[in-house]
């Protein structure tokens, strides 16, 4: 089974999309997301819309590229473009 790219969301307790976009990229083989909850941390919140430029969440990352939110991850899977993405670069331990 082919590794995946790092994958970093930053997310909340209880955002539907945030489930949704997990969900997704388990059922396209991601085992690991480093999941950063921006709402226990305010530092973290700060440093996600520094980082993006956005304020909802989730916001994702597949390496060092920014994703964006549920939708721009769905369109993305859509276009078929998603799971190359996830192939092009091994997981960091």
């Amino acid at each position: 089974m082919p590794q995946h790219s790092a994958i970093t969301m930053y997310t909340t307790e209880v955002c539907p999309y945030c489930l949704r976009a997990k969900a997704l990229l388990k059922s396209r083989g991601v085992n690991a997301i480093d999941e950063i909850r921006v709402d226990r941390d305010p530092t973290a919140r700060a440093a996600m819309i520094e980082r993006t430029g956005r304020r909802t969440v989730p916001q994702i990352f597949i390496g060092d590229a920014h994703i964006g939110g549920c939708d721009d991850l769905m369109a993305l899977d859509q276009r078929g473009g998603l799971l190359p993405l996830l192939q092009r670069q091994p997981a960091q331990d």
